[in-house]
């Protein structure tokens, strides 16, 4: 059997309860209260079987003071039950609560007329036809209107036949396979201890199954289940469920609070949303307001933060953010709706775009365009926005089902797809490890590293490459300096930078020196070429160059990176020619398999020890050469 949730709607006292008595058997109102006044006070619950179909039936209260708790209602109903009472016809919380239901994205729903017996014929056509004129244009618009009395018992079979229609009309609505229930109820049981209600808005939990409890993000147990009271041992989407917890005191549970499986939802105080001011609203949505949002079963004070105007108007749609008094959790496209307290009034509602989101700025258009693109009805569109909005935050398979509305068995085959298209970028940045982010937050990166690049050029006009570890830590916000390599490399790839594993430019970039400093610079490579084996050091080099001597290590450095000098040690350079005779040099002397020690190469250098030391420490370092106790061997062969 498919289970469906259906909900009750309509104005005070026009038979919700009476008529889901009738269809059930179940008396929805618990509370004395509402047995003694005869209004439905709170939420009340019952099981009705439709065929095939299991419909969890949520009777929710219709006086105007209690529209909170409607709300917390409607929160995942599939299907919807509107009431209107043939002796009173359409009144002001039937409008309201069509209003909520249609906020709320339901598949459908059937219309029942109450208390047919005690309107005569023509009465009863007047009342019909101006409910056919209230739910014209709604999704409600080709529903079956079903005259009923649950004093006679009329049409009350005919209404269980119209549900079960609608139930096999209805198609199951996608689920991304991990588990989530908000709460509204929580209270104790003798010999078992907490317990709590809801409606399973996705996944499957199982008794012995750890769950996370929200917004709190304490882990807790599921000790046992129950569906209409009776045990079981797992519940899926759509199945009202009674979950004994085990971690948590019911005192400390309350309506709003959410139960999910590990690592899936995640408190926030910022949405995204995508707005819409309903139709009949008394007044606009403006911004910087304060009103109520009502999401899940969570009521909480919010301030509207427009993006694109000053208000939303009856009928608009816009773009805009709501930064909220306490944290709650929301997933993508879960259905919200926005009140005002006094007076009270339903002013609109929508579905969040971003659950977790940063503050976006009204002039930041990329930000608005990724909201844009959130609100795209393509799964790999809205994925691909979801991955740009996260920036270089690390994510899961759960983190992503949330933010896109994509099955958790799915995202990876969506990945893959998006990857082929060139839309996302795997990036290396580790032996065995990769990154991937959209091609949009690679080309912001590519267009930062080049003009952080640029910066220390100008810093260093007479460099003509710039250390490599000197540019990865120019990063340190990005904290991973593998991401930086990778988007290095990929620079390298195309052309824009050249460079090795040592030092890197971009290829526009050419050394700036004065007349001067060329003519130094010539002089420091003609040192350095007569001094063969035994080249001046850079405290020589420097003292000749007197008051030039400043720049006589940026000199030096450029000789080393156009390739005319080589750095043995810090501070002693050779000439390029000279570095290639002494590799020649060493590697014949060593060809027959022989050693030699540091005398015999300050002997074949025709130098000093002060030289042959650090160039032999050189040749051990660039693998000519291997050291064995005082002595060293041929390596590699020179390259």
């Amino acid at each position: 059997m498919s289970d469906l949730v259906l909900g009750t709607a309509g104005h005070i006292d026009h038979g919700k309860t009476a008529l889901v008595r009738a269809l059930t058997g179940v008396d929805t109102d618990r509370l004395p209260a509402e047995k003694r006044r005869g209004i439905t006070i709170d939420l009340g619950f019952a099981r009705l079987d439709a065929g095939p179909h299991r419909l969890a039936l949520v009777d929710v209260p219709g006086h105007e003071r209690f529209v909170r708790n409607m709300l917390a209602g409607a929160t995942g109903l599939d299907l919807a039950l509107l009431v209107v009472a043939a002796d009173d016809s359409v009144m002001p919380q039937t409008r309201e609560h069509l209003e909520i239901l249609k906020l709320m994205r339901l598949a459908g729903g059937v219309v029942a007329l109450t208390k047919c017996d005690l309107a005569d014929p023509a009465w009863l056509r007047l009342v019909e036809d101006e409910v056919r004129a209230l739910i014209s244009g709604t999704f409600l618009a080709d529903a079956e209107v079903i005259p009923t009395s649950t004093a006679t018992g009329r049409g009350i079979d005919a209404l269980k036949a119209a549900l079960a229609r609608l139930a096999d009309a209805t198609p199951a609505r996608p689920d991304v396979g991990l588990f989530r229930m908000a709460i509204d109820r929580a209270f104790t049981v003798a010999g078992h201890g907490t317990v709590v209600t809801g409606t399973v808005a996705s996944g499957v939990v199982a008794v012995g199954d750890e769950l996370t409890w929200h917004p709190e993000g304490r882990p807790v147990r599921v000790r046992g289940l129950q569906r209409d009271g009776h045990p079981a041992a797992t519940l899926g989407r759509g199945t009202r469920a009674a979950v004994n917890l085990g971690g948590v005191h019911h005192a400390e549970v309350a309506r709003g609070q959410e139960l999910a499986a590990p690592g899936y939802l995640a408190p926030t105080r910022t949405l995204s949303v995508e707005l819409r001011a309903s139709l009949d609203a008394p007044r606009p949505l403006r911004h910087r307001s304060r009103y109520r949002l009502h999401l899940g079963t969570a009521e909480v004070a919010a301030t509207l933060a427009l993006i694109e105007g000053s208000e939303c108007v009856p009928g608009e749609v816009m773009l805009a953010q709501l930064h909220l008094a306490t944290p709650v959790v929301a997933v993508y496209g879960q259905p919200l709706v926005l009140r005002e307290e006094s007076p009270p009034a339903t002013l609109g509602g929508g579905r969040v775009l971003e659950p977790t989101a940063r503050r976006v700025r009204r002039r930041d258009a990329p930000a608005i365009d990724r909201l844009r693109r959130l609100a795209d009805a393509d799964p790999s569109t809205r994925l691909a926005a979801a991955l740009a909005s996260r920036g270089l935050d690390r994510w899961t398979i759960p983190d992503l089902a949330r933010e896109s509305d994509i099955p958790a068995d799915l995202i990876s085959r969506y990945l893959d797809n998006l990857t082929r298209s060139g839309r996302l970028v795997a990036l290396p940045i580790g032996p065995r490890r990769s990154s991937t982010l959209p091609a949009e937050t690679v080309a912001a990166l590519e267009a930062r590293i080049v003009k952080t690049m640029a910066r220390l050029h100008a810093a260093k006009p007479r460099q003509s490459a710039l250390r490599r570890p000197d540019v990865l830590s120019a990063f340190p916000d990005l904290g991973r300096e593998g991401l930086v390599a990778a988007i290095l490399d990929r620079l390298r790839a195309a052309g824009t930078v050249v460079g090795d594993a040592r030092a890197v430019a971009l290829r526009s970039f050419e050394p700036r020196l004065s007349q001067n400093e060329r003519k130094l610079k010539a002089e420091l490579a003609a040192a350095l070429k007569a001094g063969g084996m035994s080249p001046p050091d850079l405290a020589d080099l420097a003292a000749k160059a007197g008051p030039r001597a400043a720049v006589v290590p940026e000199l030096l450095a450029l000789l080393v990176d156009e390739g005319h000098a080589v750095e043995v040690a810090r501070g002693l350079f050779l000439d390029a020619d000279a570095d290639a005779a002494l590799r020649k040099l060493v590697a014949d002397r060593l060809a027959d398999g022989s050693s030699m020690t540091m005398a015999e190469l300050r002997d074949l250098l025709a130098t000093t020890r002060k030289y042959a030391v650090p160039i032999g420490e050189y040749l051990d370092k660039i693998g000519l050469t291997v050291r064995e106790g005082d002595a060293r061997r041929l390596g590699v062969a020179p390259t």
